[in-house]
Order: structure tokens, then sequence, then C-alpha cells
């Protein structure tokens, strides 16, 4: 090996361990240093003005709204559940007073549940049945349950997404 050869490598290698340790540093986290690694200079960081803030992004200057109602309570069977094929959610009452809500997108294919009936959400796609307590699997094809999503229930019955 010629002694350019070498010193390229040497030059290659430092590199690449240097890149590593600077993802390793950057994934890690951490506070902590080594012993012989010199703790680095702490500058105030610059605060942006609240003009820039707002340029910067529309929606922390936007007022909260409030949710959208998905259905009332009252709509909701116990034991069964509602699809709204609009939001592409169903919600389900599995016990009274005990509301949980799915995607009413199938895992298994993508096309929405259809029913809520003796106790699961069915797809029409393929058969996949789904649990109206916690939206798992009963009956395949599907190998995944129904994606949860959180809801609220206003004291006035009315149920939204959270």
């Amino acid at each position: 090996m010629t002694e350019s050869q070498t010193a390229r490598r040497t030059v290659l290698a430092a590199g690449a361990a240097a890149l590593a340790g600077g993802t390793l540093a950057a994934c890690g986290g951490g506070t902590e240093k080594s012993a012989t690694e010199p703790a680095a200079p702490s500058a105030p960081a610059a605060q942006p003005s609240a003009a820039a803030s707002a340029a910067s992004s529309p929606v922390a200057s936007a007022p909260p709204r409030a949710a959208k109602a998905l259905v009332a309570s009252s709509k909701v069977p116990v034991g069964g559940g509602t699809v709204l094929k609009e939001e592409k959610v169903v919600v389900t009452q599995p016990t009274a007073g005990s509301f949980r809500c799915f995607s009413a997108v199938c895992p298994h294919q993508g096309c929405l549940v259809n029913k809520v009936a003796d106790g699961t959400i069915d797809c029409p796609c393929h058969g996949s049945r789904f649990q109206v307590s916690d939206g798992a699997v009963t009956h395949g094809p599907a190998t995944r349950g129904l994606e949860e999503k959180k809801i609220t229930v206003a004291p006035s019955g009315e149920i939204s997404l959270a």
C-alpha cells in the first residue's frame, strides 16, 4: 500500500468516525458529557418576535375552535354503534355510558365498515368484523384492529373528536 493510500484511508476513517459520533450524539438526546469532552458554551437562544412567529405559523395565531359534534350519545345504541361515513369513524357504546370511537376504514384493504350489529363492526368488502368494545379483529381477513380515535362526551351528550 502506498503512503497516499494510507493517508486517504486515515482521513476517510476519521471522517466516518466523526460523522458516526455526531449522528449518535444527535440521536441520543441526552445531556451527558464525557470527562474529556469540553462543555459547549451556552448562549441564550434568539427569541423571534410575535409578528415573525405569527407569519411562520398561521395555525399558532388562529383562535381555538370548538370541536364539531359527531353524534348525540342518545343516537348510539348500547352494545352497538353508529357508522358516520362522512367523518370515516364509527362510534360505539359497548356498555351503558361508555363510548368508544374507531376509524371506519378497514385495515384489510381500506373499505369503509358499513354497520354495527350483534356486538361487531362489520366490513362489507371481505367480511372482516371488529369488536365494538376495542376495535379488535373477531373475524378476518383483516389482521389488525380498527384504529381508535380519541373522543370527548360533553355534558349535553354530544360526542366530538378530541
